[in-house]
Order: structure tokens, then sequence, then C-alpha cells
């Protein structure tokens, strides 16, 4: 197993105020060079420091390292549809924390995700879809929200969204790993909502556990 040297990084509100700050380069067409000098690329490839690990879904318009304006190195990212929790996505945020020890974990959805969409379906009319999809769903549908009937489709779709993000949160925050982490006051679990359509990240509140 790689384990990041002894080296002092960011505290987890440093590496927060760090997405938030890529994210507003994002925003304003003031992304930095994606180029890297050689001697950057040496550097890395003696081992890996990143600052935050990200839990996203697999969505082609959602890549993590584009909406923070992060640097090679920076990220250590996991992409499944859905932003889900399996065992291996636990086992791959246990390496992160146990042996790269990012201080921050992001838990990030994204408006409009097919994977949800695809969930609320499921719940809520018993549509059905290939094997495999379906028991992808079956992890998502026990966190969806309960909605007033009057809500259009697009609100039920959002606070879906928003909901599967907090229940893969609390997932992790539940879990022995999560809980001694963060009784350590090593790490800190956030989850966060991506809007497509301005490329807006939206952190949301942490809830009584976090």
């Amino acid at each position: 197993m790689e384990t990041s040297p002894g080296v002092t990084g960011p505290s987890a509100d440093e590496a927060l105020a760090r997405l938030i700050e890529g994210n507003r380069r994002f925003l304003q067409g003031e992304a930095r060079s994606a180029a890297f000098r050689r001697d950057t690329l040496a550097d890395l490839a003696k081992a890996q420091r990143p600052y935050a690990t990200i839990l996203g879904c697999s969505d082609s318009r959602v890549p993590p390292e584009w909406i923070f304006d992060a640097g090679l190195g920076d990220l250590f990212v996991i992409r499944v549809a859905g932003n889900i929790l399996s065992p291996e996505i636990a086992g791959t945020l246990q390496y992160a924390g146990s042996y790269l020890r990012t201080p921050l974990f992001v838990v990030l959805g994204h408006e409009g995700c097919g994977a949800i969409s695809a969930a609320l379906a499921t719940k809520h009319e018993g549509e059905q879809f290939r094997s495999r999809v379906q028991l992808l769903l079956a992890s998502i549908v026990p966190g969806l929200p309960e909605f007033d009937s009057q809500l259009s489709p697009e609100e039920q779709l959002s606070r879906a969204v928003e909901g599967n993000v907090r229940w893969t949160v609390r997932q992790v925050l539940d879990s022995p790993e999560g809980r001694a982490r963060v009784a350590e006051g090593r790490q800190k679990i956030v989850g966060a909502v991506y809007d497509i359509e301005t490329g807006r990240v939206r952190f949301l509140p942490s809830d009584e556990r976090t």
C-alpha cells in the first residue's frame, strides 16, 4: 500500500476553502493553466499527496478536477453512477483516509442526475431496469426523501439529488472508520451538489452528526 510521506498538509477547512476558491475560478473563467513542468511530474511520481477525496458521479459533465480547477495530484477522485457507497467504494475511502490521509471527504452529487431519476422511477412507478443497473439503484432508493405530491418532477429530482448526497454522507459517517476519523478530529466529511447549467458547486450545511 502506498502511504503518503509525513508532510504536513492543509487542514480540512483549508482544503474546503481551496475547493471553493477553485470553483470560483472555474465559474469566472479564470482557471489556471493545465500545463505541467517535467519536474512537477517527476515529483508526483514519487508520491501522491491529495488534499481532498471526492466521491462523485460518473456523469461525463461533472469532472471534479475541472469544476474545482484542481491540478494533477490535488484530488483523490472516486466516481460511480449516483455517487453511491458500496463495499468497494468504502474500501477506497478507507485507503484515502488511512494511507493518503486526506483531511477532507466530499460526496458530490449533481442536478439532473440520471441515476437518481431512474431510482425515483423505480420507487414511485415500479419501473425496472437491466439487472446490474437495478442493483445500483437499490443502493439509492432507501435514501430518497418523501415528497409533497404537488411538487413538480424537476423539484422532486432536485430534492432527491440532495437527499441522496446526504444519505451517502450519513452512511460514511456511520461506518466505524468514519466515526473514528471524525471523533479524532482528523477529517471532515461534507456533501455538495453541482449545477450542470451554471457550473456552481453548492456545499450542503452539515447535519448534527457532521
